[in-house]
């Protein structure tokens, strides 16, 4: 299942910058889904490398107008944080969309309870401010495989609708999205050759089954080399993982599975990467 020679990802790294910006616009694109577009002139000279680009993302504290912020440390190399309240309150994300000439950058969050984030995105509004602080680097993928294999939940949608954003005209791809229902589908644009299967949990809880799983092993797989990219829960993906690189053996440069977060923590939007067990 390998091509004579397959693409180089390549890894690059940026200065980070700490910024305060502010809420353009909010809208819906499904029920449980909030897309921010943030603003403002703190937002000139930001880096958008990669659809699997992700910021830290800062929120106030409930009744205060702006967020708590980290320093860049002396070194240049990194954030420095208070070591008294208060404290910064932060979450990971995905940039859904930049555009440098309209000065504008989207966030998407997802409505799943009492989280800050959650909070947060349901009563924001136009005027709001945000902190941010990244991209910290990029994983640049060169569209040039044989076929892609993506799958992910709502946490995954942003970096996955991206990707088939990207894809060349006709690439083979296949994609499963995990969300709670119908309503939560949105149209996916891309040019590739892409079969969209949406996941629906009908009830289960976030965190919960094994639809991913069982949609991945369900994959015939195409000739050539694949590029493989599944995000979500943590606990979710252990399985995935072992599938792809204990049983099939594939090469986990070109195999990622990063979870996204992890059932059972404060934290439901961050990146958490997945214990070596294999």
């Amino acid at each position: 299942m390998e091509t004579k020679n397959p693409p180089t990802i390549e890894v690059v790294y940026h200065d980070i910058t700490v910024r305060t910006l502010e809420v353009l616009r909010v809208t819906r694109p499904t029920p449980r889904m909030v897309r921010v577009t943030l603003g403002g002139p703190e937002l000139e000279g930001f880096i958008d490398r990669s659809p699997a680009d992700h910021v830290k993302v800062f929120f106030p504290e409930p009744g205060a107008e702006l967020p708590v912020l980290p320093r860049i440390a002396d070194d240049g190399d990194g954030l420095e944080f208070p070591t008294e309240p208060p404290f910064p309150t932060s979450r990971d994300y995905t940039t859904r969309r930049f555009d440098a000439e309209a000065g504008e950058l989207d966030l998407d969050f997802v409505l799943h309870g009492n989280g800050v984030a959650s909070v947060w995105a349901e009563r924001a509004r136009p005027g709001m401010k945000l902190g941010l602080a990244g991209p910290r680097g990029s994983i640049l993928v060169p569209w040039e495989f044989d076929w892609y294999l993506f799958a992910g939940d709502e946490t995954a949608l942003p970096a996955i609708c991206r990707m088939l954003e990207d894809l060349p005209q006709g690439a083979p791809a296949k994609v499963f999205l995990l969300v709670d229902d119908a309503q939560e589908e949105h149209p996916v644009d891309t040019r590739a050759d892409a079969e969209i299967v949406w996941l629906h949990r009908n009830g289960l809880r976030h965190g919960e089954g094994d639809l991913l799983e069982r949609a991945v092993k369900g994959v015939e797989f195409l000739p050539g080399q694949p590029f493989i990219w599944v995000a979500g829960e943590a606990g979710e993906l252990k399985p995935i993982r072992r599938y792809l690189h204990r049983e099939l053996g594939l090469d986990r440069e070109y195999t990622d599975v990063d979870g996204f977060w992890k059932r059972g923590t404060v934290n439901l939007d961050h990146h958490e990467p997945i214990e070596e067990d294999d």
